[in-house]
C-alpha cells in the first residue's frame, strides 16, 4: 500500500514538473514572438505624387510619422502634392519611423515686373527661356512691322494689361509664378499699316512713300495725255484713304494719274 502511494506521489510530482516546464516553454515562445514582431521591419509605401493629407493617413495607418521639411513651387503641380520622401519608397524600416517629405506649395510665389530681365527690344526665344527659369510661361499673341531684327519683343501683356513697351515698364505689377505673359514681337514682312494718302502726290513721290511704308505700287491707269508719268499726279487710288483703314504689309495700291495738277491740290 505504501509503495502504491509513493508511486502516485512520484507521478504527481513528475506531472507538476512537466506542466511547469511546458509553461516555461510556452511563455518563452510567446515572449520571443512578441519581441520578434516588435522589431519587425516594414516596407515604406510610395508617397510621391499623393496629396499630403492622404500621405499622412497612410503613414498613420502603418505606424509612421510624416514630417514636412520643405515646400517648393513646381509649375503645373497641385499644391500639397508630395514631391520627394526620405527614406525612399521600398526601404525596410521599423514602425514608428519618421518619413520626411517635400511638398508643392499651395500658393505660388510672386515677383515684380521690375525684377524681370529686360524684355523690350530683345529676342523672344532667348527671353522666354530666361523667364522659364523663373517659373513663367509666355506666348506670342501678335506681330508688328518693325525695321529692326525680327522676333524681338515690342509689347508685353499680363492678364490683358500692357505692362511693357517702348515707353513704359510697370515695375510694381506683381506676377505669380506659373502664370503666362503675352508678347507682341517684331516682323519685317508682316503686320498691318494704315493706308497712306497718295492723292495730289506725283507718281515718283507716291512710289517712294509706298516703299517706305512696306507697300507696293500696283496698276497705274492714265487719264489724258501723259508726257512723263513720274511727274504726273495721282487723282485716285484703290484702296481708298480714310485715315483709319489698314492693309497688310506688302499690299499693292492701284492709282490713276493725270499730267496736269488738279485744281483742288494745294
Amino acid at each position: 500500500m505504501n509503495d502504491f502511494f509513493r508511486k502516485n506521489q512520484m507521478v504527481k510530482h513528475l506531472g507538476l514538473i512537466l506542466a511547469f516546464l511546458l509553461g516555461i516553454i510556452f511563455m518563452t515562445l510567446l515572449w520571443l514572438r512578441f519581441y520578434t514582431n516588435h522589431g519587425e521591419k516594414i516596407k515604406l509605401p510610395n508617397l510621391v505624387g499623393m496629396g499630403v493629407y492622404k500621405a499622412a493617413d497612410i503613414s498613420e495607418d502603418n505606424d509612421f510619422a510624416l514630417i514636412v521639411t520643405d515646400s517648393v513651387f513646381k509649375l503645373g503641380t497641385v499644391g500639397g502634392t508630395v514631391l520627394s520622401q526620405n527614406p525612399k519608397a521600398g526601404a525596410e524600416v521599423k514602425s514608428g519611423r519618421k518619413i520626411y517629405v517635400t511638398i508643392a506649395k499651395f500658393t505660388a510665389d510672386k515677383m515684380k515686373v521690375g525684377d524681370l530681365p529686360v524684355l523690350y527690344g530683345n529676342d523672344f526665344n532667348q527671353k522666354i527661356t530666361e523667364l522659364g527659369y523663373r517659373g513663367l510661361r509666355g506666348k506670342v499673341i501678335g506681330r508688328k512691322y518693325d525695321a529692326g531684327e525680327p522676333n524681338h519683343i515690342l509689347e508685353v501683356y499680363y492678364e490683358g494689361r500692357l505692362i511693357i513697351n517702348q515707353d513704359q515698364v510697370l515695375e510694381s505689377v506683381e506676377i505669380s509664378k506659373g502664370d503666362e505673359l503675352e508678347f507682341v514681337v517684331s516682323d519685317r514682312g508682316s503686320g498691318e499699316i494704315t493706308i497712306p494718302n497718295l492723292i495730289c502726290l506725283d507718281l515718283a513721290g507716291s512710289e517712294f512713300l509706298l516703299i517706305s511704308s512696306k507697300l507696293e505700287l500696283g496698276e497705274v491707269q492714265q487719264r489724258g495725255t501723259i508726257t512723263d508719268k513720274f511727274t504726273a499726279f495721282v487723282i485716285d487710288q484703290e484702296p481708298k484713304y480714310d485715315g483709319v483703314s489698314k492693309i497688310p504689309m506688302g499690299s499693292r495700291i492701284n492709282v490713276i494719274i493725270t499730267q496736269e495738277k488738279p485744281a483742288d491740290c494745294n
